[in-house]
């Protein structure tokens, strides 16, 4: 009987194949295993990158156009607030824009001198904060002053514009003449009778007093050419106004009622001879 061993070449060749294969196992197994974890971590990457794009891929690009416009507005509308309270610390702050002179207009008999220094207008100071009201008060209180106006000259100058009184008589306190003018103001003192202005012969003079009233308005209604012939006005009450002309003449006029027809009355009646002209009642004028 015949029994066949394998030989020890068989043996050894059989095993290295054995482990040979059980290593290739191992390796593919391993590979495949590092080959799997690589690929889950480059899709893990992939994905993260991918998500990143995505979020800045969702915001529409219209969206992010207005966002611009809207900064932009912001800009502009805080520059623009900064540029006007820039322009009002100018005007308002600083002497830039601040006065550097005053002229005076309408000054006549008043010194303008005399007005710059009543005005008190601060130097320097910036335009837009003058008081034109206190400046224009301050002023009023020069006596021959009727009106007074104040403006401003851009970019330094403060205009003062004035109306001097215009006397149209004299009023005699028995101590001291006075100037009085077309409102019944008595305003300027003076040392002596002006040439040519009628005297106010009231117990009173001033522009709410009933007899001066009076006396105004009958002036206002004569043509120019006989007030100016007038030397002295006398009312004792308003309803009994009456005045003296330069010739001696006496009119009684009465009270400041229908002033425009006595006017016309007395025109008329003055052709006649006489000393004295009653046209206090117009209808029934007399001449003594």
């Amino acid at each position: 009987m015949t029994t066949t061993r394998p030989g020890r070449g068989d043996r050894r060749g059989g095993r290295p194949a054995e482990r040979a294969l059980q290593r290739g196992g191992r390796g593919r197994a391993g590979g495949s295993a590092a080959r799997s974890g690589s690929s889950r971590l480059s899709g893990l990457l992939r994905s993260v990158r991918g998500g990143g794009r995505g979020a800045r891929n969702g915001v529409p690009k219209g969206d992010v156009v207005s966002r611009g416009r809207a900064l932009r507005r912001r800009w502009i509308a805080v520059l623009s607030v900064l540029t006007v309270l820039g322009i009002a610390y100018v005007l308002l702050f600083t002497s830039l824009l601040g006065v550097r002179s005053v002229e005076v207009v309408g000054a006549g008999d008043v010194p303008a001198g005399q007005i710059r220094t009543a005005a008190q207008v601060p130097e320097r100071r910036a335009m837009l904060r003058v008081d034109t009201d206190a400046i224009a008060e301050r002023v009023a209180e020069i006596p021959g002053i009727a009106t007074v106006d104040v403006s401003r000259s851009w970019p330094s100058t403060i205009e003062i514009a004035v109306t001097e009184r215009t006397p149209v008589g004299i009023y005699d306190t028995g101590s001291t003449l006075y100037l009085v003018d077309v409102g019944g103001v008595v305003y300027k003192q003076v040392s002596e009778r002006p040439k040519g202005l009628p005297e106010f012969s009231l117990s009173e003079v001033a522009p709410d007093n009933p007899e001066t009233r009076a006396v105004i308005e009958v002036r206002k209604a004569l043509p120019e050419d006989l007030a100016d012939k007038v030397t002295r006005w006398r009312a004792d009450t308003p309803g009994s106004v009456e005045f003296t002309l330069r010739s001696g003449k006496t009119v009684r006029w009465g009270n400041a009622e229908d002033s425009e027809r006595k006017a016309q009355v007395l025109g008329a009646l003055m052709t006649r001879k006489g000393k004295t002209y009653d046209v206090s009642s117009p209808e029934l004028p007399t001449v003594s």
